[in-house]
């Protein structure tokens, strides 16, 4: 039940609503403040890096290989297409998604990939990934891939020995990165396979070869080792990496 005085209230408030009308020069604005906005004013842009086509330097050859036959067991999972890239430096081979076709124009050197629904954000993720990798791939086969680290730091240097005392080789014909870089013993890793490494200066190593994954991958290993600082600025740099220097801590 209901007090009087909330009972007037209620019949003020239903009468009120029933007399008054919005007038209609105010109905866009109360249409426009219901509408959703967005953080951003500007229309969205999406990335069109895997609809563009794969520039293939004469001296490249780029071929779909057909997939293995199936066992007679009956598997559900869809064996992935195999992509094999060739050229002056190596051969290398990238699998892609089933969902995903490659057009390859043996003329013109050119290749594009396809999705069949670019509504699919799966299929659109992975679109411009796979053009990525296949790009770096035809780059790594022709021209090849390199980091350059510089060691910052007194009394670092680095050297490439043919063997080690405290690692064992992984393939025959291994070399190995030494680095004095502040510890009471050398560091000792192995180069990997298919990078070759090299010291111009006793402070400077180059990293080449054409998987770019690799190549930065043993460039981070290395840099682990001794990270940049941002008091003295020490450490190991890879290609153009900088550092912020901060204050120093005065008691």
């Amino acid at each position: 039940m209901l007090s009087p005085t909330s009972r007037t209230t209620l019949r003020r408030v239903t009468e009120f609503t029933q007399s008054t009308s919005v007038p209609d020069f105010l109905l866009p604005a109360f249409a426009h403040s219901l509408c959703r906005r967005g953080f951003s004013s500007s229309p969205q842009c999406r990335s069109r890096i895997g609809s563009a086509p794969l520039s293939i330097p004469p001296e490249v050859n780029l071929r779909l290989l057909e997939p293995p036959p199936r066992r007679k067991a009956v598997s559900r999972i869809e064996a992935p297409q195999m992509v094999e890239v060739e050229g002056p430096l190596g051969k290398i081979q990238m699998p892609i998604p089933t969902y995903m076709s490659l057009k390859h124009d043996a003329e013109t050197k050119k290749a594009t990939l396809h999705i069949p629904d670019r509504t699919e954000r799966k299929h659109r993720e992975m679109w411009g990934t796979t053009r990525a990798y296949l790009q770096n791939h035809i780059l790594g086969v022709s021209e090849g891939h390199n980091a350059i680290l510089r060691l910052v730091g007194v009394g670092f240097r680095a050297t490439v020995e043919p063997t080690a005392t405290t690692v064992k080789p992984e393939y025959p014909g291994q070399q190995f990165v030494s680095l004095k870089v502040g510890y009471s013993h050398p560091i000792e890793l192995g180069i990997p396979q298919g990078v070759k490494a090299s010291t111009p200066q006793p402070t400077r190593i180059l990293l080449e070869g054409p998987v770019k994954e690799v190549v930065m991958q043993f460039a981070a290993e290395i840099r682990m080792w001794r990270k940049p600082e941002p008091y003295k600025g020490k450490g190991i740099f890879v290609n153009g990496e900088t550092i912020k220097l901060k204050a120093k801590k005065i008691k």
